[in-house]
């Protein structure tokens, strides 16, 4: 079966369609604008408390190791992170101009800007990473940082309407480059306080342009490691945490995944060495007794007699911690001959960042068509609106309309749905709810029908299945509210058979 047409290509058709018949130059100017915006890739905000790690975990976003882990000057101004053809900073200033910077020695941003932070917008840093072709990464000092203007700052970056007035200096080109989040991750690290659920409400609220609410918000409790004592195995313990934290922010994010973003920094920004890897077997060359007295603590480790130098083990604590280490030790003495690549891959994979990677490239991104096309969509009914020349309002909301009409703009419609229940205002059954959400988060047939060996035959009559309940529930005992949600999941249903029906006929 083929994948549906993305909703932004639609819009983007569009603006290439109406752009050369409009006769004003600002209508042409503003559709042109719009395109452009459509094409950008997804703007994933990364906040949380101070010292949560929020860096370290961009980092490994980035795949490189280039935002400063250490708190320090730049670590209290935004800094956008953004696929360059060259490696470049920027320092953008509220007046707009830009002072450019080069990395450091080791690859990062420099500790001083060589602009009083009191006058920094925000960082622009353009990377050459692969990483950040589709994905723009902005890290932020806290939303619920004790330094008001670090955090005062991160909402005016995250929160800016570029329509608005701005009453702060930032003008408008700087507004226009920072106008918004497509997504949040939230960063903690065990207990959730009430800040956190605070700062989580306040991107819900404020950022309503962005139809922000629980499903394009997710949850990383960061530093599982430190839940047990090394080297014994958090995840029993993590998982059921997160669970937990998921169920008290269930009204604030999608999900809460839990991570060791060191092992994640480390393993994705190529950081591990086969020198270090060959330190590690060499540790693991000592007897039982031996290993566990070196993982017993950070001095023990770094000060005990061992055929590795206590320099070098300090590097491996920088590296890995404790858990991290503890973890390869145990694979390399039950496999001496494990390769360094296997050993990083398995590192990899016990950091927990494969399913962030998995939540970011399955929702979030499917997300963003959506938000980008409403987006698109709202700006040029606001423009046709405001068009001088009544022949431009006309091609504009004739464009519009059609648009509208077409089967792919219900998924705008099955969004707002999810939002208005995952946010509480519709109350429905918590499977009903389920099955609404991955209605409007995926276009995979068999992950929305949980019948992941199903053919199309057998999808194609599950769908129509569930329209008929849907249909059902809408006119039988639901409310005024629970049915204008229903009704337009038995659409999205009824839409998806057809798709199913179309690919098996071609």
């Amino acid at each position: 079966m083929t994948a549906p047409i993305a909703l932004r290509q639609v819009v983007a058709g569009l603006c290439d369609e109406v752009g050369p018949r409009l006769t004003s130059d600002a209508a042409r100017l503003q559709v042109r604008r719009v395109r452009q915006r459509l094409d950008e890739p997804l703007r994933v905000a990364i906040a949380g408390r101070l010292k949560a790690g929020k860096s370290t975990l961009v980092n490994a976003l980035i795949g490189r190791r280039v935002a400063p882990t250490e708190v320090g000057e730049c670590t209290r101004v935004v800094t956008q992170f953004r696929y360059g053809t060259s490696d470049r900073i920027d320092v953008v200033r509220r007046d707009g101009s830009r002072l450019s910077l080069p990395l450091d020695e080791a690859g990062m941003i420099p500790q001083r800007l060589g602009v009083p932070a009191a006058e920094v917008a925000f960082v622009d840093v353009a990377l050459t990473s692969a990483n950040l072709r589709d994905l723009t990464v902005v890290d932020t000092p806290g939303l619920s940082s004790t330094n008001a203007s670090v955090s005062a700052g991160a909402r005016r970056f995250l929160f800016q309407d570029n329509t608005a007035p701005i009453d702060d200096g930032l003008d408008a080109d700087s507004a226009g480059a920072i106008s918004g989040a497509e997504a949040i991750v939230y960063v903690f690290t065990q207990a959730v306080r009430d800040d956190d659920v605070a700062a989580l409400e306040a991107f819900r609220s404020v950022s309503a342009r962005l139809a922000s609410n629980p499903i394009n918000s997710v949850g990383l409790f960061n530093k599982a490691d430190k839940l047990v004592e090394a080297p014994g195995d958090p995840w029993p313990v993590a998982e059921r945490l997160a669970g937990d934290q998921a169920q008290t922010l269930r009204r604030v994010v999608s999900g809460v995944v839990p991570v060791v973003g060191l092992l994640a920094e480390t393993t994705e920004a190529g950081r591990l060495t086969a020198a270090d890897c060959e330190a590690l077997r060499a540790l693991a060359g000592l007897s039982v007794a031996e290993r566990t007295l070196l993982l017993a603590s950070v001095d023990l480790f770094v000060s005990r007699p061992a055929p590795v130098s206590g320099e070098h083990r300090q590097r491996l604590l920088t590296l890995l911690d404790l858990y991290g280490i503890g973890f390869s030790l145990a694979q390399l003495a039950a496999r001496p001959t494990l390769g360094s690549g296997d050993l990083v891959r398995m590192l990899y994979q016990v950091s927990g960042f494969p399913r962030l990677r998995h939540t970011l490239d399955h929702a979030f991104r499917w997300r963003t068509d959506a938000i980008k096309a409403g987006w698109a969509l709202s700006t040029l009914e606001k423009a046709a609106g405001h068009a001088d020349s009544i022949p431009d309002r006309e091609v504009l909301r004739d464009a519009i309309e059609r648009v509208l009409q077409r089967p792919e703009y219900h998924r705008l419609r099955l969004l707002e749905a999810a939002q208005q229940v995952s946010g509480g205002a519709v109350e429905l059954p918590a499977p009903m709810e389920q099955e609404l959400t991955r209605l409007a988060l995926s276009h995979d047939p068999q992950w929305i029908l949980s019948l992941p060996t199903a053919g199309a035959d057998e999808l194609r009559k599950a769908a129509l299945d569930a329209a008929a309940r849907w249909r059902v529930f809408a006119v039988a005992g639901a409310s005024p509210a629970q049915s204008r949600v229903a009704l337009v999941v038995h659409r999205g249903f009824h839409l998806l058979s057809q798709r199913l029906r179309e690919g098996v006929a071609s």
